[in-house]
């Protein structure tokens, strides 16, 4: 009974917490959280370094998708050392690959792919989640693949906050969409607010309805994520793995036609093919692996999570993703100090 109110209790905030963002991060005072200012201008204001509600938010993502990768290990017997190394494995991977195949996919320095980063993952986490249960001797591969597969639809789901408050991976505007679908859409839409939002930069989109393919994602990975957790209490490990699995790339796949940013030059994108190759290959370990005599207590997993080093851990990764993602290169800004001289 614990495992079934933590997930719907889990499921329940994350529902609250999307609904929040998709009213109020496309405005335009949620993407610029602080400005650091670094040299001194001529006309006396400071250049500054803008710090975004983006990197804020993408690490809260990756630090609850870290958690819940934890607590669904841990709940399966792997200790601290092998619950360390597949964090690191992973995210040690999946991170910079995040900017490496975006800049090869679609030629820019300053972007960030997502499902170039999943793309990797995908294709890893089994030699990974190998090599940590052979090296450790606690946990099995398949409840690995599983938590694995479970954290990253929660970490994604999350992650399109991220893209609400910057303005990017939006939709088709719902104008250009044809019967039924633009009456649908014109009731559930996503405008953007601001002259600095990706969508207003690089399409003039600023003040259109848009189909709302952020929001749409997030409600169905973190669904996703939340049923393969159910499967994941009965110990139906090779259905907790698929569900999150396919829901997350066949979505990917067809939220692309919906999609108004730039994706490369194809009419079928590189990271619909990689999505497409994604779920093909996770398939294989899911069905062709056994668990064993793996039991799950939920409990013993979410005590993993209130540990010294498991906190610092959570703490580490959540700075290292803001200082990753968090430090815009694509807008600036000028900062002007003055006493108050009403306050003094």
């Amino acid at each position: 009974m614990l495992e079934y109110m933590w997930i719907v209790g889990f499921g329940s905030a994350l529902f609250v917490f999307i609904c929040w963002g998709g009213r109020v991060l496309p405005g335009e005072r949620w993407q610029m959280l602080a400005s650091v200012p670094l040299a001194k201008n001529e006309d006396g204001t400071w250049r500054g370094l803008n710090l975004t509600w983006y990197g804020l938010l993408s690490a809260l993502a990756y630090t609850l998708a870290t958690a819940t990768a934890i607590a669904l290990l841990g709940s399966v017997g792997m200790g601290l050392t092998g619950l360390t190394l597949m964090v690191a494995g992973m995210l040690g991977l999946c991170i910079p690959a995040a900017k490496i195949i975006a800049r090869m996919v679609e030629g820019k320095r300053n972007t960030l792919s997502v499902g170039g980063a999943v793309f990797v993952g995908i294709l890893a986490a089994p030699w990974v989640a190998w090599l940590v249960t052979s090296l450790t001797g606690a946990g099995a591969v398949l409840p690995a693949l599983a938590a694995l597969a479970i954290a990253y639809a929660v970490g994604e789901g999350v992650g399109r906050m991220a893209c609400l408050s910057f303005g990017c991976c939006y939709g088709r505007p719902v104008r250009s969409l044809p019967e039924p679908w633009r009456r649908i859409f014109g009731g559930w839409s996503i405008v953007f607010q601001g002259q600095t939002k990706k969508a207003a930069y690089a399409h003039d989109l600023c003040g259109h309805e848009l189909v709302p393919v952020q929001l749409m994602t997030a409600y169905l990975y973190c669904g996703a994520a939340c049923l393969g957790m159910l499967f994941f209490a009965e110990h139906h490990f090779a259905m907790a793995m698929t569900v999150p699995l396919v829901v997350t790339q066949v979505w990917r796949v067809l939220s692309e036609f919906l999609r108004a940013d730039y994706r490369g030059e194809q009419k079928i994108s590189a990271y619909q093919i990689m999505a497409g190759v994604g779920v093909l290959y996770g398939l294989i370990p899911a069905w062709t692996l056994t668990a064993g005599d793996i039991a799950v207590n939920m409990g013993q997993g979410l005590a993993a999570l209130w540990t010294v080093p498991v906190m610092l851990l959570l703490q580490g990764v959540f700075v290292a993703v803001f200082l990753h993602t968090g430090r815009s290169s694509v807008t600036g800004s000028a900062v002007r100090f003055f006493v108050k001289e009403g306050e003094i």
